[in-house]
Parts: structure tokens; C-alpha cells; sequence
């Protein structure tokens, strides 16, 4: 069973055992989080779409760790001006395993 959830503005495939990082969350290490806004559930050929979010489902997971991400490299430059400007970014992020899915 899978299904697409939808948090920190982005959509998520996952299914029970998935471990995914999201957008950062406040919440504790070994802390449970439910996801409410689930947009599809599917298992084998049969799909459940919502509209937009299946009524009564559910997607349980735990905190497994909240990390910072990859370093990203933002460099501005002007040719022939003597002007070069360089600046970085490092997005926080929560990993989650997921631990059960409920339509």
C-alpha cells in the first residue's frame, strides 16, 4: 500500500518502511507525526483520489533525526563590472520513517 501525501509545499510518495526528509518540523527526535493532507492512496489497482484530500485517512511516522541538508552554492557575477558575490544556504530538514498508512 502506498499513498501521496502532501507537506512543506511539496508532494511525497511513500509507503509503510519509507524513510523521507522533509521541510522541518518541530518536533522531537522519537516524536509521532500524522499527516492529514493525504491526495491518493493506492494498492495494486485500486486507487482512492481525493478532492483534493481523501476524507478519514491518515499516514503515521516518527521522527527519526532533524539535520541540516546540503550546502547550496549561490554565486552572483556581473562580467566586466569587477563585481562577484558569493553566498550559501544549508535548508533544515526532518527525517521521518513512515509507519502506517489508513484510508
Amino acid at each position: 500500500m502506498y499513498a501521496v501525501i502532501k507537506t512543506g509545499g511539496k508532494q511525497y510518495r511513500v509507503a509503510e518502511g519509507d524513510v523521507i526528509e522533509i521541510e522541518k518540523l518541530d518536533l522531537e527526535e522519537g516524536a509521532t507525526v500524522d499527516f492529514e493532507e493525504i491526495l491518493m492512496v493506492g494498492e495494486g489497482e485500486d486507487v482512492k483520489i481525493g478532492t483534493p484530500f481523501i476524507e478519514g485517512g491518515k499516514v503515521t511516522g516518527t521522527v527519526q533525526e532533524q539535520k541540516r541538508g546540503k550546502k547550496v552554492e549561490i554565486i552572483k557575477f556581473r562580467r566586466r563590472k569587477h563585481h562577484q558575490k558569493r553566498t550559501g544556504h544549508r535548508q533544515y530538514l526532518t527525517k521521518v520513517e513512515i509507519t502506517g498508512i489508513s484510508a
